[in-house]
């Protein structure tokens, strides 16, 4: 999501085994310090994972940080990872490769792919090998990338440090993300590089937290609908998000539409849309 540069790029921080990361000067409500440029060093050059917002100040720190960049990776398009991408080939003759998603009012629509990437797909770059992993949920096009000589997973927003990422339908899609991060504890990596925050390190229990977290919002959403009745989503975020910051409340209604679309296609319950407008109740 976009947002106002207003410092200048942070130093860079290393993590042992050419694995470091570059915090973007854009932070924001949704995006902490600024959106995290991974950095994977082969003896080919520089993997980039997430270039980040189109800030001439962190493309240059970037290019000064790793001269030599191999090959440039987005985890997803939304206009605080990708925008970055194409500026950076051009300066560099470096390859982007990624996944297309139709535009749903959020998507980064300048960037293109030279190549599409599949789920499964083993990247290899010099003497180092990433492992594709399609994690859709925050939104459909959204990818991870497992180093496999360190067990890093570099998770762009399917998980942040220290806050929970918007659902937003209908390219983000609750019973996917559920799904997808089920998917990553299955793959057992060592830790995680979020797109925003610092690095994850116990990442078998922060998934699973997570997991626990979404699904526990879950039924106190159905709570509130069973007590409610027929409800609007202004009304039933009230309820269902009564811990939460009212302020943050017009995000927490994307992923309470979320949760009831999982609930809706796991027969739970039922929209109406009537003259008042869209309406939510227990089947």
């Amino acid at each position: 999501m976009p947002t106002t540069a207003t410092k200048p790029a942070t130093a860079t921080k290393n993590y042992g085994d050419g694995l470091s990361r570059l915090c973007a000067p854009n932070p924001g409500l949704m995006t902490g310090d600024g959106t995290n440029t991974w950095f994977i060093e082969t003896d080919q050059g520089t993997v980039v994972i997430d270039p980040g917002p189109a800030i001439d100040s962190h493309i240059d720190a970037i290019q000064s940080l790793h001269p030599k960049i191999a090959l440039i990776l987005a985890t997803h398009t939304h206009n605080d990872h990708s925008p970055a991408a194409w500026p950076l080939a051009e300066k560099t003759g470096a390859q982007v490769w990624g996944m297309s998603i139709a535009d749903d009012g959020h998507q980064d629509i300048k960037t293109r792919f030279d190549k599409e990437l599949e789920d499964g797909e083993l990247i290899t770059v010099g003497d180092r090998s990433i492992r594709v992993v399609h994690t859709p949920g925050h939104v459909g096009n959204h990818l991870c990338f497992l180093d496999e000589r360190t067990g890093a997973m570099m998770v762009g927003d399917h998980l942040m440090n220290g806050s929970t990422v918007v659902i937003i339908p209908p390219s983000g899609d609750m019973l996917a993300y559920i799904e997808s991060l089920q998917k990553i504890l299955a793959l057992k990596p060592k830790w995680l590089g979020p797109g925003h925050g610092e690095r994850i390190e116990q990442a078998e229990a922060v998934v699973e937290h997570t997991i626990k977290h979404r699904l526990t919002r879950e039924e106190k959403v159905f709570s509130a609908l069973s007590d409610m009745g027929r409800s609007t989503l202004d009304q039933l975020v009230v309820a269902a998000y009564d811990d939460v910051d009212p302020s943050i409340h017009a995000w927490a209604k994307l992923s309470l539409h979320a949760h009831l679309l999982k609930l809706s296609a796991e027969g739970r319950v039922i929209k109406q849309v009537s003259s008042e407008g869209e309406q939510w109740q227990v089947r």
